[in-house]
């Protein structure tokens, strides 16, 4: 019985706490990032020091890995996910930073709510996910997924009666603005970015079934990211004084990101899509705007609308019919699994072994 219990804990009930707080965690590290550009950081550089930050910390991973289990031989297949995982990353990044130039944050925020949508249509496309629309979890899932999407532009699109004043807010009033230039186009690199988001997700799955070490597969994604943000750095921004960064709340952004951020955040995710899949992970991306809202009430004494409220609600229904579709597959697959016929040799198989063939 302890037995089950250590099991249900690493698959179920950690992944998710881990998420969770996965999310919390970015929120404040988004907060702390804006406050920092504002000073005039680039973010080309925020993106070069904060993955090398990353890559620094995550450096013994490598040598660690190889001693504490049996590992298959590191071959081409390897090396060439690892460099595209790389050169995915890199390009989201950029292109999600570019994107908000051009528009704002908050519609930056509502367009990363589609994530889960692109990685439910991306999981179909590359068979990682079955679209059966007779089985109720599938059912659930897609409309989970589309409620989801719907509860995140209404958080964003529509404010409402205010709620809570929050005497001490500095924030300005008024709805979602379009009256910044350029507004599409830094739309259109916003969704460019969070079509490639899932895409990040699908490839870093098929890593960790053909080389399950998370830690070291993150530190070289880090390192490839850090170097070709570095290379695009140089011709964007040939001012070397914009590389020199001062004691002060830029330098604390990037190592607080490149600890929390691009290290803890990546192996998190990296060690949650091996356990539990991509869909699993991307579902967690709508709650950044329930926690958002919650944190900027508590901390940044944001005020609190009508609109924040229904859309956190509407956005908490899909998230959870989202689950349970997703509680229901796994379901399934434990029953399918235990009634198979097991041989002794069989019966030693490790448990993360047969969750890396499930996923």
């Amino acid at each position: 019985m302890t037995g089950d219990r250590r099991y249900f804990c690493y698959k179920d009930v950690l992944p998710f706490a881990a998420m969770v707080t996965m999310e919390c965690t970015n929120v404040g590290l988004n907060t702390l990032y804006k406050a920092a550009t504002l000073r005039g950081m680039s973010y080309h550089v925020f993106i070069v020091y904060s993955y090398a930050v990353a890559a620094f910390i995550l450096l013994p991973a490598p040598f660690f890995s190889s001693r504490s289990r049996v590992l298959p031989r590191v071959n081409i297949s390897i090396v060439s996910k690892i460099g595209l995982l790389g050169i995915i990353g890199c390009t989201s990044q950029i292109m999600g930073y570019t994107g908000i130039i051009y528009s704002s944050p908050t519609l930056a925020s509502a367009i990363s709510n589609l994530v889960p949508a692109f990685t439910f249509i991306l999981a179909v496309i590359f068979r990682m996910e079955t679209l059966s629309f007779w089985k109720k979890s599938c059912r659930a899932k897609l409309v989970g997924t589309i409620v989801s999407v719907t509860g995140a532009f209404v958080v964003t699109l529509y404010r409402g009666p205010r709620l809570i004043w929050a005497q001490w807010s500095n924030s300005p009033s008024g709805n979602l603005g379009t009256s910044q230039p350029n507004w599409a186009l830094g739309g259109l690199f916003l969704t460019s970015e969070y079509i490639l988001v899932p895409l990040w997700y699908i490839v870093q799955t098929q890593i960790m079934k053909e080389y399950p070490a998370e830690l070291t597969v993150v530190f070289f994604y880090n390192l490839i990211v850090s170097l070709l943000a570095a290379i695009v750095g140089a011709f964007t921004e040939p001012d070397s004084s914009a590389w020199r960064i001062k004691p002060d709340i830029a330098l604390a952004s990037i190592l607080c990101s490149g600890v929390l951020g691009s290290c803890l955040n990546n192996s998190v995710h990296t060690w949650a899509l091996r356990v539990k899949g991509p869909l699993f992970v991307a579902m967690f991306k709508p709650l950044s705007i329930a926690i958002a809202v919650a944190m900027g009430v508590m901390f940044l004494g944001d005020d609190l609308y009508l609109g924040s409220v229904i859309g956190a609600t509407i956005i908490s229904i899909g998230f959870y019919t989202v689950m349970w579709g997703k509680a229901q597959d796994d379901e399934v697959m434990n029953l399918d699994s235990s009634s198979m016929p097991k041989s002794p040799l069989l019966q030693y198989k490790d448990a993360d072994d047969v969750d890396v063939e499930r996923s």
